[in-house]
């Protein structure tokens, strides 16, 4: 016991006489825990960038140009979007478009170092038959024909495992229900990139203010980051989507072609800001049409043509409900006053998703890769018209785009195809997003 009570007071005397000295120590080592944690990535030639991306993805639908990090697809696109070799060196169709064989090129592996077979390779079609009759050799025999097929095969396919032939791994995926959370991709040096999924941007920007994320991509609206010391802005336009304005074609009053065409004279496109887009498919296409009808503002055709219909309809009244999300809010707001400044009042609802029932509704488009354009834009497609758009012409235009195999020919089709589109407004092309980088400095 006395034993015990010395050791006691000897143990308080000397903290009492050191606590100074102790305290010190224990701040220096926890602030040397917290230098060390940040060194080491460092000395070992390891770094990570935590990048947000703002969106729901499934691990079928990820952003191509993250899967194109990891893998590559039989072909690739080049930026007029057409098709090049890539793991398949040549393709052929032996009856227009109905079968593909492709042709494996020599020397590709697989990041396990296995060379790249045709029964490695594992692309998911629900309406395809896949052949492989030997090591070289990929058929594809499709239930209809279908021109377009080769540029499909562009995206990336991967090994069991997600092991592709790029440059960066798969490390880590994390999903929440169906979509996913959260993936790492790692590269031979060390690098290290952890991509972070937002369901929507506003989302997106909350991660970065909280440091959660230390970069992000393809933001809209910069605010209130521009006003930031510490970061850096990276601005660019996206060729690769368009917004646009699309109407429910079943309505009362969009379901009229005068209506439609006076609410797009009636837009002041200039003042959206973006690089003015006029057709649905994108300007650094190899099939795109600059001659299509550009619906320049003109104010008083739109009022003449507002009139005359509440005249034919005996209305005094024409209120249309304009749906978007938070980011192209101030835009909407604008086309909001160019509609009431022409007699039509504009009801706004501002959404976080794509509403299933709608009368105009402004967001932001991504324009397929390849013209053909038949599920936005043919009667039969149901799930995915969503202007419920119905065209005999622009149906047979989509059909033969669809079965035309040589590219002269095609590309005389969908110059007729967004001639006609166009004209009939089914929807409004305003123009090419400008988007933001932001990253922390």
């Amino acid at each position: 016991m006395l034993n015990l009570r010395y050791i006691s007071r000897l143990i308080a005397a000397f903290l009492t006489r050191f606590r100074a000295i102790i305290l010190i120590f224990i701040i220096l080592g926890i602030a040397f825990f917290f230098v060390l944690r940040f060194l080491l990535p460092t000395l070992s030639g390891e770094t990570t960038r935590r990048v947000g991306v703002t969106g729901r993805y499934t691990t079928l639908t990820l952003p191509t140009r993250i899967l194109e990090m990891v893998g590559d697809g039989l072909t690739k696109l080049d930026e007029s979007g057409n098709v090049e070799p890539n793991l398949a060196s040549s393709w052929e169709t032996p009856d227009k478009g109905k079968s593909w064989i492709f042709t494996l090129r020599d020397g590709p592996t697989w990041q396990d170092e296995k060379p790249v077979i045709s029964s490695t390779i594992n692309y998911e079609f629900s309406d395809v038959t896949i052949e492989r009759p030997d090591d070289k050799t990929l058929i594809f025999k499709l239930q209809n024909t279908y021109s377009a097929f080769p540029s499909v095969v562009a995206r990336p396919t991967f090994k069991k495992g997600l092991l592709g032939t790029g440059e960066w791994q798969v490390k880590k995926l994390s999903v929440n229900g169906s979509y996913v959370g959260q993936m790492t991709l790692q590269n031979k040096d060390g690098l290290r990139i952890i991509y972070k999924f937002y369901p929507t941007e506003e989302r997106t920007k909350l991660a970065f203010k909280l440091g959660e994320i230390d970069e992000t991509e393809n933001i809209l609206d910069p605010v209130p980051f521009d006003s930031w010391k510490t970061v850096d802005i990276t601005k660019s336009v996206s060729m690769g989507e368009h917004v646009a304005l699309f109407f429910n074609t079943q309505d009362k009053y969009l379901g009229e072609k005068s209506m439609r065409q006076a609410l797009a004279y009636a837009i002041d496109k200039d003042a959206l800001g973006g690089e003015r887009a006029i057709s649905p498919v994108s300007v650094s296409s190899w099939a795109y049409n600059s001659q299509v009808k550009p619906y320049t503002y003109d104010k008083d055709k739109a009022l003449d043509s507002v009139n005359e219909l509440k005249e034919n309809m005996k209305t005094d009244d024409i209120v249309v409900n304009l749906s978007t999300s938070p980011a192209l809010l101030t835009q909407a707001e604008k086309i909001a006053k160019d509609w009431e400044a022409v007699g039509v009042k504009a009801n706004l609802q501002v959404l976080s998703n794509i509403p299933t029932d709608y009368q105009a509704l402004l967001a932001v488009f991504d324009i397929p890769e390849d013209p053909d354009q038949y599920s936005v834009w043919h009667s039969t497609q149901t799930a995915t018209n969503i202007t419920h758009y119905q065209s005999p012409r622009i149906d047979k235009l989509l059909e033969d785009g669809r079965s035309e195999i040589d590219t002269e020919a095609r590309r005389k089709i969908y110059l007729d195809f967004q001639r006609f589109l166009v004209e009939d407004s089914p929807a409004v092309f305003l123009y090419y997003p400008t988007t933001y980088k932001i990253n922390r400095k």
